[in-house]
């Protein structure tokens, strides 16, 4: 089967927003996991750093408020260096990406903005069901927008050095943002990778081709109102190339994959299903250079637009179940009292802890693994 590594198309909030029921979450820490910890030599790159960005055209006043509060944080680090251990099928993906909950939510947020996301595809030809698809893998609407302070995120990241170049250009860029008044060293937060807000731009990108859509003279991202955010996210497509009713692409035989000749028909994933893919799938990309990535924005925003599933099914795993299946094992431990924490077909931590507390409840041998005499056992009881 084919497995797509998690660092290809996921990090920090985003990772955290595309997470389901049955993924590999980080367990949830007690207190306060952003803590900043003493670091004398880290406190020594800040200071080298700073008369760097004065060179560069940072004042000393937007320097004192940024580092005001700031500082080294150990879990930062820690995920940075644990981000590429995990591996997910597409099916999985698109499974969490796709979720009936995250459909749902979707179809309801495309309703409740769908005036706004109208102005928005006027002005940058993105379709709304398109923005808000991104909105839901990059932040579940929101939800999930990213509580780490960017200035400690991103200066921890270079200071570390594994990826000092690029992280010490992102701080550069927050300090500018912060400078330009956008928004409060308070109020800069996102993932622990230093992407912010409702469409998690980092700080570079965020400079590029975030845009003030409510006119107050500031581009708040991080605002509970998602404006700015989404035509953000409607501005970077749209200048990455979005061309205005062309589809992304499709499952082969759907409405969409006969809209033309397509750019190419790929299969990420034998046995599972071909997709015709156009231009518009390029530039969703561009937002994520990730296959997985393009097709979860695709099928989600087509599933929120009011499509189906997926036709074509990827065959059973390695333990002989199907998503199907898979689905129902966890409906069935959930309602025996094994909470799965929902059912998305997705075998991840929080399922395996519920198989081994019902193996260990029926005197069965204890291996957390799913598999179709389980399956078989929980229909029958």
């Amino acid at each position: 089967m084919t497995m797509i590594h998690r660092r290809h198309f996921l990090a920090g909030a985003a990772a955290l927003a595309v997470a389901g029921c049955g993924s590999a979450v980080p367990p949830r820490q007690t207190g306060n996991p952003w803590r900043s910890a003493p670091n004398p030599a880290y406190d020594r790159w800040v200071a080298a750093f700073r008369a760097r960005a004065e060179r560069n055209g940072i004042s000393r006043a937007t320097l004192n408020a940024a580092f005001r509060g700031a500082g080294y944080i150990p879990t930062v680090i820690d995920r940075d260096r644990n981000q590429t251990e995990f591996k997910r099928s597409l099916e999985d993906y698109l499974a969490i990406a796709a979720s009936d909950e995250r459909v749902a939510q979707g179809r309801a947020m495309l309703q409740r903005h769908g005036a706004l996301l109208r102005r928005i595809e006027a002005r940058f030809g993105v379709e709304p069901q398109i923005v808000t698809a991104i909105w839901g893998l990059e932040s579940r609407y929101g939800a999930r927008r990213g509580d780490v302070p960017v200035i400690s995120a991103t200066s921890t990241l270079a200071f570390d050095g594994r990826r000092g170049a690029f992280y010490e250009r992102q701080l550069m860029a927050a300090l500018r943002i912060l400078q330009n008044g956008d928004i409060t060293p308070a109020r800069m937060t996102g993932s622990w990778a230093g992407a912010m807000g409702h469409t998690q731009f980092i700080p570079t990108t965020y400079e590029s081709y975030a845009v003030d859509f409510t006119g107050d003279g500031r581009r708040d991202i991080w605002s509970d109102d998602p404006a700015d955010a989404l035509a953000s996210a409607a501005a970077y497509l749209g200048r990455s190339g979005w061309t205005r009713g062309q589809p992304w692409g499709g499952e082969l035989g759907s409405p969409a994959a006969r809209w033309g000749t397509p750019e190419a028909v790929i299969q990420p994933q034998a046995p599972g299903p071909k997709f015709a893919v156009f231009g518009n799938f390029r530039v969703l990309k561009r937002y994520n250079n990730s296959d997985a990535y393009a097709l979860g924005v695709g099928h989600l925003a087509d599933r929120i637009a009011g499509g189906g599933p997926l036709k074509t099914s990827f065959g059973p795993d390695e333990n002989g179940l199907t998503l199907d299946d898979r689905k129902e094992l966890q409906r069935l431990l959930t309602a025996r009292g094994f909470d799965t924490d929902g059912a998305d077909g997705v075998i991840g931590g929080k399922t395996e802890a519920a198989i081994r507390a019902y193996q260990r409840s029926a005197g069965l041998p204890v291996t957390g693994r799913p598999s179709r005499d389980l399956l078989e056992r929980l229909r029958r009881s």
